[in-house]
This record gives structure tokens, C-alpha cells and sequence, in this order.
């Protein structure tokens, strides 16, 4: 098995894992596993009667079939592709819908239409949602939204409804935490305070739940056209949803729009602009009843002639969205099949090639990609700016670069795009912590030279066109306190800082105690809770799980310390083990079948024991 992304953190120790795993930008996968031979395609489907017939939904993944499909029937290899029905699939329209020809083989049986992969949600803590907050304050009002999936994609869906619903409070949190008057500038500059008004556009790799709650809310509500110049004048005001003017081919003109092929046509008439009773051949627009003229912007009678003979009154199917691939909670899946086939249409499940970089037309793309703030998350930073995201300076692979890369590039050919970077100030193994925010690492995701903004749950660090030395002080202005004296020290040896330099008063509190007295008060009044969107999980999962997470932390210490563990674990009583029965039900381990099923029963009990969950009798 050969992989370009793994499960974060779940192959570091598998060694066939870690020698088979190919290097690769998202935008790239498909040309790599093209070349590393493939022959055969297999997408689960959906399947719906359509006015045109029977149709198929990649659904979730249109990311990269598509363009493999491309590649292979552009080659002379021999191939097959083939369907696997699966009807609890939501049925995408738009460009993830495809004719059954496109498949050799359909496998259609309701035994297939098993219950579709989730990823439960995790707790939001205190540091995810302040990092939440301060990327929150960076998205511009009438922009451009990217957005991942995990704690930090909800801390941050939590504080942009926040500001958009309740925008009194969501300002005296950015007040109270500091967060306003220590990066007010930036604020200002790059993103803002108010409420939604305009709304966002969505343009991700990953459509994720967060997207479908900013749905809910009204934010995620600019919509995008797909011809460039009517997507400018859009922009511009020149144009709305609910009124195309009379001077709409004029203001094209203006812009330099000339002949109109094919598929400009098309286009215009799929979004309104011409009415469906007109057509188009060989260069020329047949209007209702048959008159014909030059489809030439340019020249004036043609002009008159589109306006008076074949101008629609309104936009229409207009996009909210588009995404490469989903994921996440049963009820996000439930929320897709739920949601009315009208608003279901205005998301576009589309391909990598088309979503993550401008290459495939990047004058409609700069149009629609207006103030775009893609959200990313990182495991490290340097004091240079590089960004470590996928791997460690050992060699091993933690997942994958994924689309991050290409994002990132991205912002910088965007006139108003920029790219954010979020990190955790400190991480934790055991009872030791480290910084995240480091000198120098020997492996790097994103280099230095595409610095952009970096956000910890400490600040926001704004290294674009900035010198080195004011890149380092920036990103000790967002370190944990406990490590900054260290970092200051190491910069001003190697010369990027100057001798004498101090870090300004106001960043030294940067401690996990401050960031609770921020939050407390809010808490008191139940927001910013630790599951801001419901869980699919139970109480006794969510119990586990906190479980299972000290056990990691136990998995990757010293065999002293689990052997001692494990002889403390034996020295359970009765009660307790009885008392931990629903929980190792749960794990299926109430009747080990080995020595090593017997030692991860005992020491799941023993951890149990200590988080003070077995003093509380089960029903």
C-alpha cells in the first residue's frame, strides 16, 4: 500500500507505512499515483433519476477520480473504473454529478449502502478557541473562506457566529482576552469586528461541518458566478442577485469582454444573463422568434440588440461553495440529505485542480477568491517563519502536506489573499512540555519565504514583507512566556535580534493560567463550552476517550513507567474492576483474549481508577 496522507500520527512506527509513502501536493496526487501505475479506479456512488435520466454523484470525492480518469484514457493502458453504489451517500449535483457511461462497472446492492465513515467530534479547550477568536478577527466581511476540520475548525465556526449573532459580546471578548488592543492593527488591516453583512464564499479543499453551521447562520452566502467579468462586475456592485441592469454588457465591454464563444454563452445563459429562449451558433445569438446577430460585446448594435431582445432579470445558480472532498459528524451527513435541493445546489463538489491552486483559469478564480483567508494548521514554527506541518526533522511522516502547500502559495498570488497559519504555543507528553514555537527545525512544510501570518492561542504574528529580525520578534511576541527568554537569547546569538533587545511588557503573560481568567467569565455565562456543535459520541465514549488519550501518553513513554503502571493496575479491587465494566464493554475487552489484551484491559482500568471515574457507581 502506497499513501500521500496519513491519519495524523498514526503510521510514525510503522515502518512499510513510512517507506511507501509518497511526498505529494494534493494537486499532484493524481498524476503520482497515475505514474505509479494505476489501472483501476473505484469511487462509491450515488445514484438518482435526473431530468435528463439516470444520473451518478461522486458525492464526497470528486477531488482527484475525475482527473485520473482524464490521464488514464489519455494513455494506452489498459483500465477499468468502476461505481459502488452506496445510497446513504448525499447526492451532489453540479460538477460531482456524472452519466453512468463514465463507469465500466456498477456495483448496485443495498448490502453496499453501509453507514458512511464519521469523525466524532473532539473537545474545544481553552487554547483552541483563543486561537479561534484571533483567526476570527482576520476574515474579511464579503470574502473568501477556507477551513479545516478538528478543534481548531470549530473554535473558529464558533467564533465567527459568535460575532456574527452576537456581536456585543463577541467584541468585549476581543477586548477583555487583549486580544483588540494588542493586535487591533491587524484587525483593522486584514480582517474585522462586525457582523457579517456581506457574507463569506467558500473555497476548501475540505468541506467541512463548520461550513454547513456558518449555512445555518447566513454568513457562508456570497455567491459566485462563473464567467469572469461577470463575476468583477459582481464585485463591484455593478451587478446583483436580484437585478441584472440594462448596462451590464456595456460595463463588459469596458472591461475588454469581445466575441463570445460557445461556452461564454453558456455560461451567461446557465447564470441568467441571457434568457433560456435564445441559443447560440456559429458566433451568432439567436433571439427569441429567430432573429440572429453577432455575439460581439464590442459593437454597440449587438449590444442594443442583447439587451432589448434576450437579457435575463436575475442571476441565478450562483455557488456558496466549492469543496474537493467531505467529512465529518453523522449529522453533517444528515444535514446534506436534509437540505433542500435548491440549497444543495449552490455547493460544488469539484476537483483538487480546480479548488487549490488559479492554474485552470486565474482570472475567473482571482474574481471569485476576493479577501481569501485560508485557515491551516501547523504543528511548529520557526522564528524565521517556516512552518512545520507533515513530518518531523527525523524523517517520519505525521500525515501529509495534503492541499496546505498550494493554499499557502496561493494567498500570495491573490491580490487580497492571505494565508493563516495556526499553531499550538506549547505541546505536552507527559508531564513534560516543549515549545512549539522553536528556533529551527530540520524539516519544514511551508519555507520561510511564504511566511504569512502564524496565530497561537497568544496572538497573531504578521511576518509578510517583514525583515528577519522584526519575523523573530513577532513570533516571540506569540510564544509561551516560559520559553521566550531562551528564544530571545538564541536570536540575538545567531544575530537576527540586536543585543539589548526586550520583549515589550504586554507580551509577557503569554501563560495557560491568563488564557483561563479570559475565558472565565464567558463560561460563566455557557459560552465557549467544550463542545460547541454536539457530539456523536456518548458520555461513556467521551470518558473513554479522555482515557485512551492517557494511555497514548503512557503508549510512548519509557517500558519502566507502563511496567509499573501495569503492577498498580493489578492492584484493583473488585469493586473497581466491576465499576469499569461498561467502559471495557465498550472497548471489548471484559474477556481478554491474550496477555497483551489482558495488560491494556488493566491499564485502561487503572487510568479510569485515577481520573475518578470508578468511585462513581454505574447503573
Amino acid at each position: 500500500v502506497k499513501e500521500f496522507f496519513f491519519a495524523p500520527g498514526s503510521r510514525l512506527r510503522k515502518k512499510s507505512a513510512q517507506q511507501n509513502y509518497i511526498s505529494s501536493n494534493y494537486t499532484h496526487a493524481a498524476r503520482d499515483v497515475y505514474n505509479q501505475g494505476c489501472n483501476v479506479v473505484a469511487q462509491i456512488i450515488a445514484l438518482a433519476d435526473t431530468d435528463t435520466g439516470p444520473m451518478a454523484s461522486l458525492s464526497a470525492n470528486p477531488d482527484t477520480g475525475p482527473e485520473l480518469i482524464e490521464l488514464l484514457e489519455a494513455g494506452d493502458r489498459p483500465h477499468i473504473v468502476v461505481g459502488l453504489v452506496n445510497q446513504n451517500l448525499p447526492y451532489m449535483e453540479n460538477d460531482a454529478e456524472v452519466p453512468l457511461h463514465s463507469f465500466d462497472l456498477i456495483i448496485d446492492h443495498e448490502e453496499n449502502y453501509t453507514k458512511l465513515f464519521s469523525t466524532p467530534k473532539s473537545a474545544v479547550g481553552t487554547a483552541d478557541y483563543m486561537i479561534g477568536l484571533h483567526a476570527s478577527a482576520l476574515i474579511r466581511d464579503g470574502g473568501t473562506l477556507q477551513l479545516g476540520i478538528g478543534a481548531l475548525g470549530d473554535a473558529i465556526t464558533y467564533s465567527a457566529i459568535l460575532r456574527h449573532e452576537n456581536n456585543v459580546e463577541y467584541n468585549r471578548a476581543l477586548e477583555d482576552s487583549g486580544i483588540a488592543n494588542k493586535f487591533g492593527h491587524i484587525i483593522d488591516t486584514v480582517g474585522g469586528s462586525s457582523p457579517f453583512d456581506k457574507g463569506l464564499y467558500g473555497a476548501t479543499e475540505m468541506f467541512v461541518d463548520g461550513f454547513a453551521h456558518l449555512i445555518d447562520a447566513n454568513i457562508l452566502k456570497r455567491k459566485v458566478y462563473d464567467f469572469w467579468a461577470l463575476q468583477q462586475l459582481v464585485n463591484e456592485g455593478k451587478v446583483t442577485e436580484n437585478n441584472i441592469e440594462r448596462s451590464i454588457f456595456e460595463h463588459m465591454d469596458k472591461l475588454g469582454v469581445r466575441i463570445l464563444r460557445t461556452k461564454d454563452f453558456d455560461i451567461l445563459q446557465y447564470h441568467g444573463v441571457f434568457v433560456d429562449d435564445c441559443s447560440y451558433e456559429n458566433g451568432n445569438i439567436i433571439a427569441p422568434g429567430g432573429e440572429s446577430f453577432v455575439a460581439n460585446v464590442a459593437n454597440p448594435e449587438s449590444r442594443a440588440l442583447m439587451v432589448r431582445k434576450c437579457l435575463g432579470k436575475k442571476l441565478r445558480n450562483g455557488k456558496v461553495l466549492h469543496g474537493g472532498f467531505f467529512l465529518g459528524p453523522n449529522s453533517f451527513y444528515e444535514w446534506l440529505h436534509n437540505l433542500p435541493e435548491s440549497e444543495r445546489r449552490q455547493i460544488c463538489m469539484s476537483g483538487v485542480n480546480k479548488i487549490n491552486q488559479l492554474d485552470l483559469n486565474p482570472r475567473l478564480y482571482k474574481q471569485q477568491r476576493i479577501s481569501a483567508r485560508f485557515l491551516n494548521t501547523g504543528c511548529m514554527a520557526t522564528m524565521s517563519g517556516a512552518v512545520v506541518s507533515d513530518g518531523l526533522e527525523n524523517g517520519r511522516v505525521i500525515s501529509g502536506v495534503g492541499g496546505q502547500y498550494n493554499f499557502v502559495d496561493m494567498a500570495h498570488h491573490l491580490p487580497t489573499g492571505r494565508s493563516v497559519l495556526m499553531i499550538r504555543a506549547v505541546r505536552s507528553k507527559g508531564e513534560e512540555i516543549s515549545s512549539n514555537v522553536v528556533w529551527n527545525y530540520g524539516h519544514c512544510t511551508i519555507p520561510r519565504h511564504l511566511r504569512d501570518i502564524v496565530i497561537t492561542e497568544y496572538g497573531i504574528a504578521d511576518l509578510r514583507s517583514q525583515t528577519d529580525s522584526d519575523v523573530a520578534k513577532a513570533m516571540l511576541n506569540i510564544a509561551d512566556s516560559r520559553f521566550q527568554d531562551e528564544l530571545l537569547e538564541t536570536a540575538i546569538g545567531e544575530g537576527k535580534i540586536e543585543a539589548g533587545y526586550e520583549i515589550p511588557l504586554q507580551y509577557r503573560n503569554n501563560l495557560p493560567d491568563r488564557l483561563e481568567r479570559d475565558l472565565a467569565p464567558f463560561r460563566e455565562d455557557k459560552m465557549f463550552p467544550v463542545f460547541p456543535f454536539g457530539s456523536d459520541l456518548t458520555k461513556l465514549e467521551m470518558i473513554l476517550a479522555k482515557a485512551l488519550g492517557g494511555l497514548k501518553e503512557l503508549k510512548d513513554a519509557n517500558k519502566v513507567k507502563q511496567l509499573t503502571q501495569w503492577l498498580r493496575a493489578k492492584s484493583l479491587d473488585q469493586d473497581e474492576l466491576l465499576a469499569a465494566k461498561p467502559f471495557l464493554e465498550r472497548m471489548d475487552l471484559t474477556n481478554p483474549a491474550d496477555s497483551e489484551e489482558r495488560r491494556i484491559q488493566l491499564l485502561l482500568a487503572q487510568e479510569l481508577h485515577d481520573m475518578g471515574v470508578l468511585k462513581v457507581k454505574e447503573d
